[in-house]
């Protein structure tokens, strides 16, 4: 009699998926990476090994998994923005988006996390990727709104767009290494240079 395997719930899988991946993102932002076991992570998760080798071959793979869910979130993002005629709210609407996610007590340990990998090769490769769905995102609304004279028209789209992403990486980068930096209260702040940056022209 040949064995016939139970079917996989697509669902269940992939809100296991989703349980551990949190559970990696607030292990590796109390315990950093090398601190992050592959046991704490799965106590954290309620889970056994076994499980947890199911869904990752090793703690590399679900450092990855957190960072290409965050690109999908990012490209998530920008496609819900289809269909919007105001360019320029969507840049900051982006930002508050940005903002949003470094709001989670675990972001400043999960930025300081990533920042030992990064010359791992997949860790790398994933936060490129992230890079490029941010950049890609953005100067699709840069663009629009440079047409449509929403934002300043004195800086190529790209210069823009770099500039915007290094006020975001600035003030992540605050936010992971001041623990009195607090990204809710500091968004304000950041909406209004950002502001500034759209609306700054040659004489502003």
């Amino acid at each position: 009699m040949v064995a016939v395997p139970r079917p996989v719930d697509p669902e269940r899988h992939a809100a296991r998926r989703r349980q551990i991946i949190d559970a990696g993102l607030t292990v590796f932002a109390a315990r950093g990476y090398a601190g992050a076991t592959t046991a704490l992570i799965c106590r954290t998760a309620g889970i056994g090994s076994g499980t947890f080798f199911h869904y990752f071959p090793t703690k590399a793979d679900l450092l990855v998994a957190i960072l290409e869910l965050g690109t999908t979130e990012t490209r998530d993002f920008f496609s819900a923005q289809d269909g919007r005629s105001d360019s320029a709210q969507v840049l900051l609407d982006y930002v508050r988006h940005a903002a949003a996610n470094l709001e989670d007590e675990r972001a400043a340990g999960f930025v300081n996390a990533v920042a030992g990998q990064t010359s791992t090769a997949a860790v790398a490769a994933a936060l490129e990727a992230e890079d490029r769905a941010v950049r890609d995102g953005l100067y699709v609304w840069v663009e629009r709104a440079q047409h449509d004279g929403s934002v300043r028209t004195d800086l190529p789209v790209s210069q823009l767009v770099a500039w915007i992403i290094l006020v975001l990486d600035g003030f992540a980068s605050q936010v992971a290494a001041r623990a009195e930096f607090r990204a809710t209260r500091e968004t304000p702040m950041l909406l209004e240079q950002v502001q500034r940056l759209l609306d700054s022209g040659p004489d502003g």
